[in-house]
């Protein structure tokens, strides 16, 4: 085999393996976040721990919608003061005022950085999509809790707020739905 030839078959190898690689890195990614809480990922939990501090914390809630999000969003309450370990539960309020029904999915972050390995969430309406018809508002379920971890660790020691922060998207409608949104009125079956 002359140079030439060994020289593509690497540079071949080399491809296939940067494409293998950019294709591995956003679920990489997504599981490094989860595990280390880094850039304010939270983690999920099916239940809160055993162990709950005489020590709290004070959390912050914060909603808004992207660009183009027709929803009214916000969080029923804008502040809760929690027992470290302690189950909590908070809710957020979506209205729709148009005329038509609206799917949203929420994104979600804590702040500091520091405090996203340590919130927990056991439910919570940003698992799922949310479908508003006309007019209608909704309180939505946040389930969580600071893990006790929290005061041993380093940084999030010092943590004495965390602010848990949701961004509704518009979605395009589930295929019942937008089925019967497309309908004209009056038209029973």
């Amino acid at each position: 085999m002359n140079q030439t030839v060994k020289t593509a078959a690497k540079l071949a190898g080399v491809v296939v393996v940067m494409a293998s690689l950019s294709f591995a890195a956003v679920p990489f990614y997504d599981w490094f976040c989860r595990v280390t809480g880094f850039g304010g990922t939270t983690s999920v939990a099916e239940a809160a721990p055993d162990t709950i501090l005489d020590q709290t914390i004070q959390i912050r809630f914060d909603g808004s919608t992207s660009g183009g999000m027709a929803w009214n969003f916000k969080p029923v309450q804008r502040t809760m003061t929690v027992r470290i370990g302690e189950n909590a539960l908070a809710f957020y309020e979506a209205h729709n005022p148009t005329d038509r029904p609206i799917a949203g999915t929420a994104s979600y972050n804590v702040t500091p950085d520091a405090a996203g390995g340590y919130f927990a969430k056991i439910a919570c309406f940003c698992f799922t999509e949310q479908v508003l018809q006309p007019g209608e508002t909704v309180q939505m379920p946040v389930s969580f809790f600071v893990d006790p971890a929290i005061v041993k660790d380093r940084e999030g020691k010092f943590v004495k707020e965390i602010t848990l922060s949701y961004t509704f998207y518009e979605t395009p409608l589930p295929e019942e739905q937008a089925a019967l949104a497309a309908e004209p009125a009056g038209n029973v079956n």
